[in-house]
């Protein structure tokens, strides 16, 4: 039966009911009214078209060949952007913020050294390198680079698995210093290759939960310099560690440390209660580590504490950082270890570090651009680990304290190393009697911005899954180890992903009255749907081996549920099933297959099933298929030709602000490839 050319009155969308005439069209010109989308571009080219992006000038902007090295150079070390234009009113105030931030930043690197298992010196090299390579290459204005609690706890809790400080400090530090490499090389091609969907692994909640069990063993490891103990394990779940502390107790351990350390503690915390209260004081909280490290060990040194149990430094090694990249070990039996450890260092210290300069540049209204972020953290990591210092990254306390005190700059970041510089050339010796109490007293102070409870209160509200997350990374570092825990806040998030893609929702579209909108009737329950006309939504972003079988087995219902309520009624029955497929926006072989079979089903009963308007990539993927279905014989042709002017005639229908006509051939059909 020969298919007659016919013409249809189209009448004009809802929001245009003028006087103007239909326009009248023919199934011929209908026929050519299809999008042509290009094809995706391949891999390399869009990793090319990235780092053009990422480190040159816009398309509309042409400069001369001279300065195009200059605008790379600036692209790349953004201090040469802004340093022209630097005046002396923000010097004073970059001044006396990186002063300020010098004075917590001192008595914390020392602490956070020891935390690391490393001699207090390192904590402070660590302040000095990796803040100077950032402000050449960061374009945060307020954060504040050095060392961090939780990436040095991390550290030596997985390189002491592998070398024993106390044992072979040597080899110890080889394996730190090899360990920093890692981690800025990993960093630095996160950035270069725009990886930075990496970090997301760690959601929101495995990073609260992951803090909170963190801060917690922190603050059990600092029980050894609270109460002078001698003797201290090597793992860090509090089991463990509150065994040693009950074991030492019924030993020899000395009060006076406990009683200097809080002391020193309390007073730390009452000048951080006033500071928040009265703001003109926020240099108050700032400079009481540091006060509390001079005070502490002049009593020491003059009452000769040392003598009596008081717990020292003694070993504090002065002047500039030496090199040491003779001292990274690429061919050792480790090797493998420290790079693992280091790409977990190199994640953690990440997310902290954008965390933290993207909330601080919120404030400030102005983009930070992750991924060159990213660059910026690996090149100082990989300079620090060749001039004797380990991972640094972000710290929030000090952000804000450089916040605070009116950073308009990273110039205050310079000031800071500067005047770690003159403290290791001119005062270390002076630190030898600094009492073990107050570096613990000092590192417990900082551990409450750690521990939310409030934001792990608001995600049990949201999602009860997501708290699942939070309270396996917390248990999992409290009880077990630091990298257990990250392994179960990444893997439950991992398995919250496939839960969430196994069963997406298939939603049903109907009309909003008086338009040519479709939406979910189930979110609109005033929108109708068109007799005979069946228009599903798959609303997933993938359609894979994961959920390719239910989501076609969820359309089937749907089509045979519609025919037995068209039935029901005396209805006519579905017509015409159309199928949005524009929320998807990728699909694997078996979403392929999964479609032929629900195509050739729907089909089989007489039913129109285009497939209209899909995603280029998605478009793609069925080209590179080469799908094909089986010839429809000539009497069903027939029928579908009529069946298509009448829906036709019906009128359009309009799905997320395009006009979808249902003669539109699917993506089965020969006319498409």
């Amino acid at each position: 039966m020969a298919s007659t050319t016919t013409t249809t009155t189209i009448p004009p969308p809802a929001d245009d009911v003028t006087e103007s005439p239909h326009i009248i069209t023919t199934t011929a010109e209908r026929s050519k009214w299809l999008l042509t989308s290009p094809n995706p571009p391949p891999p390399w080219r869009q990793l090319y078209t990235s780092l053009k992006d990422q480190y040159t000038l816009p398309k509309n902007k042409h400069p001369n060949k001279p300065n195009r090295a200059l605008l790379f150079l600036q692209a790349l070390f953004p201090i040469f952007k802004w340093l022209r234009n630097y005046k002396a009113t923000k010097f004073k105030k970059d001044l006396m913020a990186g002063l300020t931030l010098a004075s917590l930043c001192i008595p914390q690197s020392i602490g956070y050294a020891n935390l690391a298992k490393l001699d207090p010196q390192y904590g402070l090299y660590t302040s000095v390198v990796p803040p100077l390579i950032y402000a050449l290459m960061g374009s945060s204005r307020e954060i504040a680079i050095g060392p961090v609690a939780v990436v040095s706890l991390l550290r030596s809790a997985m390189v002491s698995k592998l070398v024993d400080p106390s044992v072979d400090p040597t080899a110890y530090r080889r394996i730190i210093f090899t360990v920093t490499f890692f981690a800025g090389t990993f960093q630095a091609l996160f950035g270069i290759f725009r990886l930075g969907f990496l970090i997301d692994l760690l959601s929101h909640a495995a990073i609260v939960g992951f803090m909170g069990g963190a801060a917690i063993v922190i603050g059990l490891q600092q029980l050894k310099g609270l109460f002078g103990i001698n003797h201290f394990p090597a793992k860090t779940d509090v089991v463990s560690v509150l065994g040693a502390v009950n074991k030492a107790l019924h030993q020899q351990w000395y009060p006076l440390n406990f009683v200097l350390g809080c002391s020193f503690l309390i007073f730390i915390l009452v000048t951080r209660f006033i500071g928040r209260k009265n703001k003109k004081l926020f240099w108050l909280p700032a400079v009481a580590p540091l006060f509390s490290v001079v005070l502490s060990t002049l009593i020491v040194y003059l009452t000769k504490a040392d003598k009596r149990g008081i717990k020292i430094v003694k070993h504090f090694k002065g002047g500039l950082n030496p090199i040491s990249a003779n001292q990274l070990n690429f061919g050792g039996p480790h090797v493998g270890e420290a790079a693992k450890i280091g790409l977990i260092c190199a994640l953690i210290a990440l997310t902290e570090a954008i965390a933290v300069g993207r909330s601080f540049a919120s404030i400030k209204e102005y983009h930070l651009d992750g991924n060159k972020e990213m660059v910026a953290m690996g090149f100082m990591n990989i300079v620090g680990s060749l001039t004797s210092c380990y991972t640094a990254t972000g710290s929030f306390s000090r952000t804000a304290v450089n916040f605070s005190a009116g950073c308009e700059t990273v110039v205050s970041n310079i000031v800071m190393a500067i005047t770690v510089v003159i403290s290791l050339l001119l005062f270390t010796r002076l630190l030898y009697y600094t009492p073990m109490a107050i570096l613990a007293s000092i590192i417990l102070s900082a551990l409450p911005g750690l521990i939310d409870v409030n934001e792990a209160y608001r995600i049990w509200k949201v999602d009860k899954l997501d708290f699942l997350v939070c309270i396996g990374a917390f248990l999992g570092v409290l009880f077990v180890s630091v990298e257990i825990g990250l392994l179960v806040a990444v893997g439950i998030s991992l398995l919250k992903i496939i839960l969430n893609s196994i069963k997406p929702r298939i939603e049903l579209l109907g009309r909003l009255p008086g338009t040519d909108i479709f939406c979910n009737i189930l979110q609109y329950p005033m929108a109708t749907k068109i007799p005979g006309i069946l228009i599903i939504r798959i609303n997933s972003g993938t359609l894979c081996f994961a959920n390719a079988n239910f989501i076609r087995e969820r359309i089937v219902k749907r089509v045979a549920d519609e025919n037995e309520l068209g039935d029901s009624t005396k209805g006519s029955g579905t017509r015409a099933m159309v199928l949005d497929m524009t929320n998807v926006m990728n699909i694997d072989t078996s979403g392929i297959h999964a479609l032929e079979e629900l195509h050739k089903m729907i089909i089989s009963q007489g039913i129109e099933a285009p497939n209209p308007n899909p995603n280029s990539i998605t478009e793609a993927q069925f080209a590179a298929w080469k799908l094909r279905k089986d010839a429809d014989s000539s009497a069903r042709k027939a029928e579908a030709e009529r069946k298509r002017e009448e829906d036709i005639a019906a009128g359009l229908v309009q799905m997320n602000g395009r006009e979808l006509f249902m003669h539109e051939p699917s993506v089965f059909d020969n006319e498409r490839y």
